[in-house]
């Protein structure tokens, strides 16, 4: 496809349902108490009288689809296997997704209890892949907890008393690209020489102009796909291992909340078609500086077209919490992959101050020494 065509403009059709078999039955067995996915056991899991049952493997070969971007629009499943429904708070905007059966009375994300019910849209996809949560709402706390310990402005009472909570698990959506690439460029390469000029040498730089194709297949380049959420912590935490995706199954999001996708196919394809230009510019600069043993790298002009475009639509978690100090709420946020742990913590005016008187004493010992 050509750089500034659009990518499915020319489609009309609306995305085919594909019916899938409901699996997730939330009810325990014995004592008839909600049944969720574990993340420590990696299992469907009852709080209430211990029943646990093994997620179903993937049937053999049964793979997490890369989708043909030109066709998604007819093909795309909009099953998530469970009945969903949708939530909007009217105080941030974050838009979330539920069983039917569970309520929802506060957002995940601002804690505002002003949330509504929103009309179901069928044009919403189900995602085709998973990256389960591994750390558990426990060791989420642990980590919050050596996080704040590890804050040198933090005061020694918030580090001693302060405990997380009103945690919320919540996936997170995003878009994956890939594509093969083909690039005309021009690039101007400079050649560093020395001249002498009188007792000492001044160098100089000698530029010559190169050009060619460069090709290069990009694989899962990642795309947030949410717009409504401009939470700072979160994109600090965004950050995961998606070759540990798994195929979509109902049963990994039971008991989590999940984040509606706002930001949509075509839209996606044109921030990662931005980050892909950037990446294949700092690649080629790379190349060209080894291949030709160049000094320095100029101005590159390139034009790339993309083909065989294909895409994922992927989960990934989070944990969402806050705590209180000094009668002011914070709010942080822990990976549920990889346990990042990010947010604003409270600050010790005379830890800051101490910080500052020190670091005056030693810049004066050291431009002392300097000076004799």
């Amino acid at each position: 496809m050509a750089e500034n065509m659009e990518p499915g403009a020319e489609y009309q059709e609306d995305i085919q349902s594909v019916s899938t078999v409901d699996v997730t039955d939330k009810k325990c067995p014995n004592c008839g108490a909600a049944v969720v996915y574990n993340p420590e056991t990696l299992t469907m899991a009852c709080d209430f009288c211990g029943y646990t049952r093994q997620l179903p493997q993937p049937e053999a070969g049964k793979e997490i689809q890369e989708l043909d971007f030109e066709s998604a629009k007819i093909r795309q499943s909009k099953d998530w296997g469970t009945k969903k429904k949708s939530i909007e708070c009217k105080n941030c905007g974050g838009n979330t997704i539920y069983d039917d059966a569970d309520t929802a009375a506060v957002c995940p994300f601002c804690g505002s209890t002003n949330v509504m019910p929103v009309d179901d849209d069928e044009d919403v996809m189900a995602p085709g892949g998973v990256v389960p949560f591994e750390i558990s709402q426990e060791k989420a706390g642990e980590m919050f907890e050596k996080w704040l310990k590890g804050k040198l402005f933090a005061p020694s009472a918030a580090k001693k008393s302060c405990k997380a909570k009103n945690f919320n698990g919540i996936y997170l959506p995003y878009w994956t690209y890939d594509t093969d690439t083909t690039s005309p460029y021009k690039a101007k390469l400079g050649f560093e020489y020395r001249v002498k000029r009188g007792d000492s040498y001044e160098t100089k730089v000698r530029w010559a102009t190169y050009s060619g194709v460069y090709q290069e297949f990009i694989d899962d380049q990642v795309v947030y796909a949410s717009k409504k959420t401009n939470n700072s912590n979160i994109n600090a935490v965004s950050e995961f291992d998606f070759s540990k995706l798994k195929p979509y199954d109902p049963q990994y999001i039971a008991g989590f909340v999940a984040e509606r996708y706002t930001v949509g196919l075509d839209e996606g394809w044109d921030t990662a078609r931005q980050l892909i230009a950037r990446r294949l510019k700092q690649n080629l600069s790379a190349k060209l500086r080894r291949q030709y043993n160049a000094d320095r790298v100029g101005e590159i002009n390139m034009s790339t077209s993309y083909d065989n475009i294909t895409f994922k639509y992927l989960l990934a978690p989070i944990w969402l919490a806050n705590f209180k100090f000094n009668g002011q709420v914070y709010d942080f946020v822990v990976n549920g992959q990889t346990g990042k742990v990010a947010g604003k913590s409270p600050i010790s005016i005379l830890r800051v101050i101490v910080a500052i008187i020190i670091a005056i004493v030693v810049i004066g010992i050291l431009m002392f020494l300097m000076s004799n």
